[in-house]
């Protein structure tokens, strides 16, 4: 699908510059939400017809990472998905994470400490140069929460294969419009209800065969199960012998919605994505004498910004103390050129 018929998909209210706090839904995803809480509603139909949407979401969300689906575990947030990471490392092991990391990057490493785990913590700028033979394994956002910077992603990889460490990657901000290459890292961790555009609920890991062999899944349940409907009762452990043995039992109305956002992503050329996104940032930025970047979200420190976006209609969110504005495929010129004005008016 070309980008401009894609964007004809959403009808926004006019000044949502805030996909970095969540994204909205395209009239695909909105019309199976609303299919699935009739069903449910009702009653009119068994779960095996609503776990479809898993099956369909996990391909979808392989081929938008360009990874293999047995090599994707699904869940339900992104620390989630981490924790089980964090629990499989040796006692005693060293964990370079970005300073002013989110914490669902960053807590599941701190709450091992009392194994030994150490975590030591660094400028982003200065991630790569940290990265030593004492480190086991490195954490990090692809794109920064806090202020939309764009990790070294590449950089970091490479100073983490020279000493043998593992690379763990939270690309909640990336994924959806920027391009990187899942595979690179060992694990990959996406909550899709940002810039995948899904209900909140539904996130995904990318684990590689080698870190999944570190790993143990204490949460495992009839659906990390090698056939999940054969395991509901009872011995043996029958666990699946790919990435969904640490699955855990999905919220089904979520992936309802989650399947045709993925898979409406997974169609579109991801670099004109990423061209259009960053392309209304940088219009944004040059509305206010900033010079351009390479991130769909910025931040500006502007007096009274928040108070002049909301008389103004624009909703963004407040940061580390700045105003962070981010901009997706459902955001128009107009929609960027009425922030500008609020804040320079």
């Amino acid at each position: 699908m070309e980008l401009e018929q894609a964007r004809k998909l959403w009808q926004p209210e006019p000044g949502w510059l805030n996909t970095a706090t969540y994204g909205l839904p395209p009239e695909p995803v909105w019309d199976a939400v609303q299919r699935v809480l009739a069903d449910w509603r009702t009653g009119r139909v068994s779960f095996e017809v609503w776990d479809e949407s898993v099956d369909r979401s996990r391909a979808a969300f392989a081929r938008l990472t360009g990874v293999d689906a047995a090599d994707v575990s699904v869940g339900a947030s992104a620390s989630q998905l981490v924790a089980p990471i964090a629990a499989g490392l040796p006692a005693g092991a060293t964990v370079v994470v970005p300073e002013t990391e989110f914490t669902s990057i960053l807590f599941p490493w701190l709450v091992q400490r009392d194994r030994g785990v150490r975590v030591r913590t660094v400028p982003l700028a200065g991630l790569v140069d940290a990265i030593d033979a004492g480190t086991d394994l490195v954490a990090f956002s692809v794109v920064q929460s806090a202020d939309g910077t764009v990790a070294p992603y590449d950089e970091i990889v490479a100073a983490a294969r020279a000493h043998g460490a593992f690379v763990v990657a939270d690309a909640t901000q990336a994924c959806g419009w920027l391009p990187f290459a899942a595979d690179r890292a060992d694990a990959v961790v996406v909550g899709a209800y940002k810039w995948l555009m899904s209900p909140r609920g539904s996130a995904f890991a990318y684990l590689a065969p080698a870190l999944r062999e570190r790993m143990r899944p204490d949460a495992a349940g009839w659906y990390a199960g090698r056939e999940p409907h054969a395991s509901y009762y009872g011995l043996p452990l029958r666990l699946a012998d790919d990435a969904r043995r640490f699955d855990i039992a999905p919220p089904w109305l979520s992936y309802a919605g989650t399947a045709p956002a993925l898979e409406l992503l997974a169609d579109l050329d991801l670099e004109a994505v990423r061209a259009y996104d960053v392309g209304l940032a940088n219009r944004f930025l040059a509305g206010l004498g900033r010079p351009p970047g390479d991130s769909a979200i910025v931040t500006v420190d502007v007096p009274d910004a928040q108070e002049r976006l909301a008389r103004a209609g624009v909703r963004a969110a407040v940061r580390a103390g700045r105003v962070r504005a981010s901009f997706h495929l459902y955001t128009t010129e107009a929609d960027v050129d009425r922030a500008v004005e609020a804040l320079t008016g």
